[in-house]
């Protein structure tokens, strides 16, 4: 079995995402989390671009990993310095980082329309930056910046680059689509011209821009590249990197080769959205492998196969990444997913069972007072549990109150206050915030937080809104729906009534209670 190096470059390239920004302790977390799951390489930033990233590299000088090698990024030295006089060389050296990772010129147009060098030039500057590396005792990684446009562009000249790196020792020459154009057949063909007229061994680097970021990195690897660069989630600049959650499990699962350790596999998921959280961006449902919707099944037809035989209506068993096979409840599905969440809960019912009867009429029931428990399956796993007698609520409402106030410059503001009995004992909170279910949920959690500490690792990271009755007007039954998530799932819950803020502490109680359910289980 063929050995692939994975690269994270989540902590530069991913922090480059839109509404990304790491602080230090962010990037040393995720950088350990990278460690655990054994990756073989984490990029942590450029030290000369700005000084966070050279206060992390000083950071990480008395952090042990384990399991992976620790990279700092920068381009080839500037032209009309020599490498030794270039201060982001000496930000370099200084990180102390084992690997260095430098990008380069490949392609002709941005040698002449960027750089303003000579093509010539251009080979010496990148022949100067590896050497000196090199003689610093550090492994260097070679990025050749829009290397498929380049070869397409000057073939010759893009493999003259390539050849320079090469000549001056760098340990890996990485190929990178930057800006995301290319086809899967086009980074193929160009690898099998090329591969044979360099030593080193090849990487990969591609963007998403097309939508092609992985399956561009799997036809690299297929074609010959030993190392995979990417970003966890394909967090990234523009349409994001290619996404190593995916490309890990393709190539550990389909393609049978070892990428990070075969036992490290099911912590897949667990890292995506421990990244995930950190970076305040939530991972789509629909994600593959990873998403909370990517074993999830509504059709009866699908259910009832895949109760028979899961092979039915799934390509590989969900627990091979950490994710979990979710039955989803609609009209579509009947009592099947009733009946398997019931044997979750150690209820033994059949779709003859008084109990299915009862808690399929209780369903339509809610269904037809506006609930859709399709989007909310936390909400309806709460829902179960109490026709289940299963149930045992972890606090008690006593009475809320919420006051909005719309200010003379325009601004607004919400006060939520709260009064709540936790475990015997009775509690008063309040919170404001610029919104009132975001005040409520603080003046909750608030309240809540001595007695259950975990909900400080919880957010809301979506809420929506849908008038159910558009002829009634303002005083129409609305349905809010709100996606929560922690450093580990995400889950949906939903509340329904006339009255906005009432719909949404039902939404907002189902959240905070999944949650806490969640975490008694461990």
């Amino acid at each position: 079995m063929n050995k692939i190096l994975i690269y994270d470059t989540t902590l530069r390239d991913g922090s480059q995402a839109e509404g990304v920004s790491f602080t230090v302790a962010d990037k040393k977390k995720i950088a350990l989390k990278l460690d655990e799951i054994g990756v073989h390489y984490i990029e942590g930033g450029w030290p000369g671009s700005n000084p966070k990233d050279k206060e992390f590299f000083k950071l990480m000088q008395s952090v042990k990993l384990n399991n992976a090698k620790l990279a700092a990024f920068s381009s080839t030295r500037r032209k009309g310095l020599k490498a030794s006089e270039d201060p982001n060389y000496k930000e370099l050296i200084d990180a102390k980082t084992p690997v260095v990772c430098i990008f380069g010129k490949s392609w002709d147009l941005h040698v002449i329309d960027v750089l303003k060098a000579t093509l010539e030039e251009n080979l010496e500057i990148i022949r100067d930056s590896v050497s000196f590396l090199k003689k610093k005792g550090k492994e260097v990684v070679y990025d050749a910046e829009h290397f498929f446009d380049g070869y397409k562009n000057n073939p010759e000249y893009a493999l003259k680059t390539l050849q320079a790196a090469d000549e001056a020792g760098a340990d890996f020459l990485v190929l990178c689509d930057t800006n995301g154009g290319s086809l899967p057949e086009e980074v193929s063909g160009i690898i099998a011209e090329i591969k044979d007229h360099v030593k080193a061994s090849l990487g990969i680097h591609t963007h998403n821009d097309c939508g092609l970021g992985v399956a561009n990195s799997l036809s690299a690897v297929e074609a010959g590249c030993a190392q995979v660069q990417g970003t966890f989630n394909g967090f990234g600049e523009r349409c994001g990197n290619a996404d190593l959650s995916i490309i890990i499990a393709v190539l550990s699962s389909k393609l049978e080769y070892k990428t990070i350790p075969q036992n490290k596999l099911k912590s897949l998921k667990d890292t995506a959205y421990y990244i995930s959280e950190i970076a305040n961006l939530p991972i789509p449902d629909f994600h593959a492998f990873t998403g909370h919707s990517a074993f999830a099944h509504t059709a009866g037809v699908h259910i009832e196969a895949i109760l028979k035989n899961s092979k039915a209506y799934e390509h590989i068993d969900p627990s091979t990444f950490g994710n979990h096979r979710r039955f989803i409840t609609s009209e579509l599905a009947g009592k099947m997913p009733l009946i398997q969440k019931a044997q979750e809960l150690a209820v033994k019912i059949d779709k003859k069972s008084p109990e299915a009867k009862e808690i399929l009429k209780a369903l339509q029931k809610k269904e037809l007072e506006g609930y859709q428990f399709e989007g909310a399956d936390a909400s309806f796993e709460l829902f179960m549990k109490k026709h289940l007698k299963k149930y045992k609520p972890f606090f008690k409402l006593e009475g809320f109150r919420v006051h909005t106030e719309k200010k003379a410059d325009g601004s607004a503001w919400a006060e939520a206050t709260i009064h709540i009995e936790v475990k015997g004992e009775k509690r008063f909170s309040a919170s404001d915030s610029v919104g009132p279910v975001d005040a409520l949920d603080k003046a909750l959690r608030k309240a809540l937080i001595k007695s259950y500490p975990s909900l400080e690792h919880m957010h809301l990271t979506d809420f929506k809104v849908r008038v159910l009755d558009t002829k009634d007007g303002t005083s129409a039954k609305v349905r809010v729906l709100i996606e929560s998530q922690d450093e580990h799932d995400a889950w949906t819950t939903v509340g329904v009534h006339e009255n906005i803020i009432e719909a949404s502490w039902e939404a907002l109680v189902d959240s905070v209670e999944y949650k806490l359910l969640k975490d008694s289980k461990k």
